[in-house]
C-alpha cells in the first residue's frame, strides 16, 4: 500500500497525504487535485474504490420537500429542461409526509452515482437542523447547490430569491392603497426564508407607517405554508383588525380569501391579500390573486449553471447569488376599506365558493 501511495503521489504531483485523503473520501482537497490523483489511478492501471468512480455524466438528483405547493413543480420543470439541454437526465426525489427523508433521498441518489445534487428548500433552509450532512456530501465529492435558504456553515453555491425585498414590495403596494393594519402571515420560525421575510417587514413597516418593533411584531403570525395554515393564519390576523394580509405562498393566500369569505367578507372590498410565488394557475383564482414572482425561470438556469461548474472542477464561488422578485398586481388588493365596511353583509353575486 505505501508503495503504491508513493507511485500514485508521484504521478499526480502532490503529497501522499493527500492521496490518501482522496482515497478515504475526505475533505479538503481541491477538486482540480482530486481528480490528478483519480487520473493517476487510471494511468498506473489501479481501480478507483467503488465510491470514486467516474460518476456518469447522466444523473442529475433533483431534491423537493414536496409537489403541492405549485412553485416546486414550477422549479422543477425549469431546472429539469435545463439539465437535459446539457445532456444530463434529471433525477426527481421527493419528500413526502412519512416517507423518505432528506438525507434517505440523497443516500439513494449518491448510491446510483449522481454526478450531482440540486437540494430545493432542503434541510439548509432550516436553522435547526445539523449542516454537517452537507459536509459529509462534499467529502464524498459529490457536487451540489442549494435552492430557498442559506448557512454560512456549508460551502456551496446557493441561488435564493430576495425575502426581504419581496415583502418590501408587498407592503410598499398596499400602504399606497392606504391601508395601514397589514398582517404577515409566515411558516415556522426557524426557517431561513421566513426570518427574512420577518426582517423585511420589520424594516418596511417602521420606514412607511413608523411602527414600533412591538407594533409589527403583533402584526407577524406563523402558520404552515398550506392552504389551511394561510386560513388560521389570516383569521388571526384579521381578529387584530387587520385590512390586507401579506403571505409567504400563493397556497397560503388562496386560505387566507377562504378565511375572509367564511366570515362573510369580500376579497378584495374588505381584505386585501397579497400571495407569494406567482405559482401556475395563480392568475386564474377567484379574484386573479395579487403575488409576489419568484424569478423560477433565472433561479432555475443559475442552480444548473452553478452545478454544472462544480460538477467540470471550477467551482462557483461558494457564496449566495440572490434574485430580485417582482410585484405582481392583479385582482385581490384594493383600496383600504373605510370604516364600518367590514361588516358589510354577503353580496348575493355567488363570489363566496372556496377558491
Amino acid at each position: 500500500m505505501t508503495a503504491r501511495l508513493a507511485d500514485i503521489a508521484a504521478q499526480a504531483g502532490v503529497s501522499e497525504a493527500t492521496v490518501s485523503r482522496v482515497l478515504n473520501g475526505k475533505p479538503g482537497v481541491a477538486a482540480t487535485t482530486r481528480e490528478s490523483v483519480l487520473a493517476a489511478l487510471d494511468v498506473l492501471g489501479y481501480e478507483r474504490p467503488v465510491r470514486l468512480r467516474r460518476r456518469s455524466a447522466g444523473l442529475v438528483g433533483l431534491i423537493t420537500p414536496e409537489l403541492e405547493n405549485p412553485i416546486f413543480p414550477a422549479l422543477a420543470q425549469v431546472i429539469g429542461q435545463a439539465l437535459t439541454r446539457q445532456g444530463y437526465t434529471p433525477v426527481l426525489a421527493t419528500q413526502t409526509p412519512g416517507g423518505s427523508t432528506e438525507d434517505e433521498l440523497t443516500e439513494m441518489l449518491v448510491d446510483r452515482d449522481v454526478a450531482g445534487i440540486i437540494f430545493v428548500s432542503g434541510l439548509h433552509s432550516d436553522t435547526s437542523a445539523d449542516m454537517r450532512r452537507y459536509e459529509q456530501l462534499r467529502a464524498q465529492g459529490v457536487p451540489f447547490v442549494l435552492v430557498n435558504g442559506f448557512s454560512a456553515k456549508v460551502r456551496a453555491p446557493f441561488i435564493s430569491p430576495d425575502d426581504r425585498a419581496a415583502v418590501r414590495l408587498a407592503v410598499t403596494h398596499l400602504v399606497s392603497l392606504g391601508h395601514r393594519r397589514i398582517g404577515l402571515a409566515v411558516g415556522p420560525k426557524r426557517f431561513v426564508p421566513v426570518i427574512r421575510k420577518i426582517e423585511g417587514f420589520h424594516a418596511v413597516m417602521g420606514e412607511e407607517l413608523g411602527l414600533s418593533r412591538e407594533a409589527v411584531e403583533e402584526l407577524v403570525q406563523h402558520s404552515l405554508f398550506t392552504l389551511e395554515g394561510g386560513q388560521a393564519a389570516a383569521s388571526a390576523l384579521m381578529d387584530r383588525g387587520c385590512t390586507a394580509v401579506v403571505c409567504a405562498s400563493d397556497m397560503m393566500a388562496l386560505g387566507a380569501i377562504r378565511a375572509a369569505r367564511g366570515r362573510s367578507l369580500e376579497v378584495p372590498r374588505d381584505l386585501s391579500v397579497v400571495g407569494y410565488d406567482d405559482s401556475p394557475l395563480i392568475a386564474f383564482t377567484d379574484p386573479p390573486l395579487t403575488t409576489i414572482r419568484q424569478p423560477v425561470t433565472a433561479m432555475g438556469q443559475a442552480a444548473v449553471r452553478a452545478l454544472l461548474e462544480e460538477i467540470g472542477g471550477t467551482p462557483a464561488p461558494h457564496s449566495e447569488f440572490v434574485f430580485m422578485p417582482e410585484l405582481v398586481v392583479r385582482g385581490s388588493t384594493a383600496a383600504a376599506p373605510g370604516p364600518g365596511a367590514r361588516t358589510a353583509p354577503p353580496s348575493s353575486s355567488g363570489s363566496h365558493a372556496h377558491p
